[in-house]
């Protein structure tokens, strides 16, 4: 991990404005909101997401979470929602997405073997999100393959898939990464945080990402 850099951890999959502020209250850096309709955190249109949004505070990152949407649909929530990041989770190929600026991009790529990282050189200059390769684009709840994702992952990146509190240090000892992602491990269904849970996972990434 660079040392320059701060470790981001981003609660991702929030779908309430009460949940958004218990996150960010706990100390994530970064709150995902999910825009894909097939995902079970789906956030439910503009107004919903607005609301969600908005309890959001200054120097918390807002991250639109979309999986193979059109890039006119990523760049006018991008826009008009003041998103601070697009975390595209999908198939999506950085030459139809070329128009968004680089800093505004987290690339997810989900990681199955060495084939996985092989259009990681196109989308260098923003943020990867390494995450485990499962049906549904992610949210699943399986680990990622922590020792692959660290021989492989380009830089800066964050680690997701199947992070808990009780297996977060260890993800980030094996993978050493610039922060984490985590929505199912702070869960009580979907979609639904569990501040008890939020907190445990953030106190336990930053106390591993200090050991770093």
């Amino acid at each position: 991990m660079s040392g320059a850099r701060p470790f981001l951890i981003k609660i991702c999959g929030v779908t309430t404005a009460d949940d958004a502020a218990m996150a960010a209250a706990a100390g994530a850096g970064a709150i995902g909101v999910n825009f894909w309709p097939g995902s079970k955190r789906f956030v439910g249109g503009e107004p919903a997401a607005r609301r969600v949004l908005a309890a959001i505070p200054p120097g918390v990152l807002r991250v639109g979470v979309f999986v193979n949407a059109a890039l006119a649909e990523v760049e006018r929530a991008r826009i008009d929602l003041a998103l601070d990041r697009v975390q595209l989770h999908g198939d999506e190929t950085h030459a139809a997405y070329s128009a968004i600026p680089r800093a505004s991009l987290i690339r997810a790529v989900r990681v199955r073997d060495d084939a996985s990282f092989a259009d990681d050189e196109s989308w260098r200059g923003g943020l990867f999100l390494y995450d485990a390769f499962v049906e549904g684009f992610g949210g699943g709840g399986v680990a990622a393959p922590w020792p692959l994702i660290a021989r492989r992952a380009a830089r800066p990146f964050l680690l997701a898939g199947g992070l808990t509190d009780d297996n977060v240090a260890s993800a980030i000892a094996q993978a050493r990464p610039d922060g984490v992602d985590v929505a199912s491990g702070v869960e009580r269904r979907p979609g639904v945080k569990d501040p008890a849970k939020v907190a445990a996972f953030v106190e336990a990434a930053r106390a591993a990402a200090a050991r770093l």
